[in-house]
């Protein structure tokens, strides 16, 4: 065996990696659960790692999983064969594995984690999809930096965090949880790949301007010229002036690279005066509403109404913003009605009231804006 020349990795002199695609996350949590009598009990003893054969399975998502590229590169490291793949079936002539792994990231791809097992009945699953907040560091350790881009042969930027953890408490999210209070990471020079890469950095920090040297990553990004998809996007409910004043001068852009976008949210009508406050801050700062897009929570709250969810979308729709609407529960076929109308612009030359009576049969009409919407918060 001898190491990759482009990745520095340690590969098997046969492997057989599926074909990566790009697809999401940071998926970083695994299940603790025996692996098989050869191997004993999780954590995993790196001399019993050497010439197993291991499937790591990105089941959800669209960008690169962090989680599985670190994996990737730690059993590769330690002399697994490694096969990637994004498909939850065994393919027809798939052989067997001493380890199956799988990651998802979003509690809704039930049907995605279901199918898997059937397949592969042994297999552990983790990610901030799966209810285990094990984390990935007490599987493989902390030492392990090096991610294995190879599995995602056309994704070209670089994928990290400079902190972890969130300052808030939102009862809808996960992250306080399974990352706890904020704390630094990693640098712009740790994140980038190096030439001949290009200077595209995807962010995946839940709160970038929660952390002490958010300064000293802007300056990073700044004096490196990079491009930077701030993708979790930022918390405007507590966005300062310098910090937005910092942001109007970085190249933010999409996690496609093709467009300037600022990405953050606006869960609860109730926080409207502080949602209000910064997103002025950044619009005074010198970034324009149509490159803000506002995430809005749908069908979450008790007794939330079709009301509250049309005042928040008119009001983003008169500061200019994007909207887009995160359906808290996909089975609810009005809301996801609602966010087609919006996310394929059929809401800009079509009234929702004609939208409504197009398709999807009976359910809550808009003219019922003062009833509680059918779902509510567990």
């Amino acid at each position: 065996m001898t190491p990759n020349p482009r990745t520095g990795l340690v590969t098997p002199a046969t492997p057989a990696e599926a074909d990566g695609g790009v697809s999401i996350g940071s998926g970083d949590l695994l299940r603790r659960k025996t692996w098989d009598s050869r191997i004993g009990v999780l954590p995993w003893p790196k001399d019993q790692v050497r010439g197993k054969r291991v499937r790591l399975t990105h089941l959800d998502g669209k960008l690169p999983n962090l989680a599985l590229m670190k994996l990737s590169a730690w059993f590769k490291t330690n002399g697994a064969e490694v096969f990637f793949s994004k498909s939850v079936s065994r393919e027809l002539f798939e052989g067997e594995y001493d380890l199956v792994l799988g990651s998802s990231i979003f509690a809704w791809s039930v049907n995605a984690r279901e199918i898997f097992k059937q397949n592969f009945p042994s297999a552990v699953i983790g990610g901030t999809g799966a209810e285990d907040a094990t984390n990935l560091e007490q599987y493989i350790g902390d030492d392990m930096t090096v991610c294995d881009y190879s599995i995602y042969p056309s994704f070209t930027p670089s994928l990290g965090f400079t902190q972890r953890g969130c300052r808030l408490k939102c009862s809808f999210c996960v992250v306080p949880t399974k990352e706890g209070r904020v704390k630094p990471m990693n640098t712009i020079a740790d994140i980038w790949r190096g030439e001949p890469h290009p200077k595209q950095i995807i962010l995946l920090d839940n709160d970038f301007f929660g952390q002490p040297d958010w300064r000293a990553r802007t300056d990073e990004l700044q004096a490196g010229n990079f491009e930077v998809s701030l993708n979790q996007g930022i918390n405007v409910r507590l966005i300062h002036a310098e910090g937005a004043a910092v942001l109007a001068k970085l190249k933010y852009r999409d996690d496609q690279f093709k467009a300037k976008r600022i990405y953050t949210a606006w869960d609860n009508r109730k926080d409207e005066e502080i949602f209000l406050r910064g997103i002025n801050l950044l619009i005074s700062a010198g970034i324009k509403p149509s490159s803000i897009m506002v995430y809005f929570l749908c069908g979450y709250w008790p007794g939330e109404t079709w009301e509250d969810i049309f005042f928040r979308y008119n009001k983003m729709r008169e500061l200019g913003v994007l909207a887009y609407p995160m359906v808290y529960d996909n089975k609810n076929k009005m809301l996801k009605k609602f966010q087609c109308w919006i996310i394929r612009n059929y809401d800009r030359f079509l009234p929702w009231e004609e939208f409504d009576t197009r398709k999807l049969g009976s359910g809550p009409r808009f003219d019922d804006a003062q009833q509680p919407l059918a779902l509510t918060a567990p």
